[in-house]
């Protein structure tokens, strides 16, 4: 019998070194998981950076085996992994449609205020629209336009997300840190 596959979401902080995205995706690819997909951005911390990187597996074991392994970079402060139960998730989609479809078929429309999405511009030639929320209504809004037949173009940002917890996780990595007396963060 087949495992079922989960998608995890990994949340790592390293200082903002030149090479250390490079060292972080090696650790997928030695493992042969595929990344789905994958953010960077200054976190909370000072001098701190966050990659929110997803991926699917069915095995928790070798997803462990994957943080511990980023951690292990010498430049990667703190490396964990989520599910989506354990987290605040967000996402962005991007839509480019045809204006004419838009004007002579209503129901575009209605799809699209049905979803909150909201309306960046319209032109004679195309409509871009912007979604915000959940991978799977930013999938739902992109199969409805599709079958509509006014899909342009259109692109996904990558995860972002916060823990349920307080704080930053790095946050009591590096009060330990401190409190042991290491004067730098790793």
């Amino acid at each position: 019998m087949e495992k079922e596959k989960k998608l995890y979401t990994f949340l790592v902080y390293s200082e903002n070194i030149a090479g250390i995205l490079n060292q972080i995706t090696a650790v997928f690819t030695r493992r042969q998981v595929n990344i789905e997909s994958l953010n960077v951005s200054a976190s909370s911390v000072k001098d701190v950076h966050k990659y929110t990187i997803t991926a699917w597996s069915d095995d928790e074991e070798e997803v462990k085996k994957i943080s511990k392994q980023i951690e292990k970079k010498i430049d990667v402060i703190k490396s964990d992994y989520y599910t989506d139960d354990q987290l605040f998730i967000h996402e962005v989609g991007l839509f480019k449609i045809s204006t004419e479809v838009l004007l002579q078929n209503p129901e575009v429309s209605r799809t699209i205020r049905k979803h909150d999405a909201r309306m960046m511009e319209v032109n004679p030639t195309y409509a871009t629209v912007l979604l915000a929320g959940l991978t799977e209504d930013i999938s739902d809004l992109f199969e409805q336009l599709d079958g509509f037949g006014c899909l342009l173009q259109y692109t996904r940002s990558g995860r972002i997300a916060v823990t349920r917890s307080f704080e930053e996780p790095i946050s009591d990595y590096i009060e330990e840190q401190e409190r042991l007396g290491h004067g730098s963060v790793k």
